[in-house]
């Protein structure tokens, strides 16, 4: 009996992870998109073309960088970091901070300029955050981050280009 008990669980828990892509698509959600923002679309590879191959495999296919590896976690600058795909803004500097996790980190963002979804690939719900312009991926945000939004935009760096602030 504990056998088939335990074949059951095994198959449901299989049958689960199976669905876990389909959900994945339908869950969707544009939040905070700005409805002014017009969407950029090209064919994959056109953009596996323009952009380099890190950029690529982070922005087009949810990949992730390595952590401590990209320049912009010692980028102090005054200026905004943009998408390295379509270069719209997405944070400031002020909302920059170091969370010491290795990846840039943000406690907000640049209102309308993020769609977020739920990302269940790692079987736990986490919030993932895309470009409102292009779609590229950018990170996770989680509830870990300082005040004043107790927010952390949890960025990959080759999914942003900073663009330093001229007088």
């Amino acid at each position: 009996m504990q056998r088939r008990k335990f074949i059951t669980i095994l198959m449901g828990g299989a049958a689960a992870m199976a669905l876990v892509p389909l959900l994945k698509f339908n869950l969707l959600e544009a939040t905070m998109a700005d409805d002014n923002i017009t969407p950029i679309t090209k064919p994959d590879a056109q953009w596996k073309q323009e952009l380099p191959p890190e950029s690529y495999d982070v922005l087009r296919h949810e990949g992730t960088e390595r952590p401590f590896t990209s320049p912009l976690l010692e980028e102090h600058r005054t200026g905004t970091f943009a998408c390295a795909g379509c270069g719209l803004a997405l944070f400031t500097s002020d909302e920059k901070f170091d969370s010491g996790t290795g990846w840039p980190s943000f406690f907000d963002t640049i209102p309308g300029h993020i769609a977020e979804k739920s990302d269940y690939k790692i079987l736990v719900p986490r919030t993932e955050y895309h470009c409102a312009r292009c779609g590229g991926h950018q990170g996770h945000v989680f509830n870990d981050g300082p005040k004043p939004t107790g927010l952390r935009y949890c960025n990959n760096g080759a999914a942003l280009k900073f663009v330093p602030k001229t007088d």
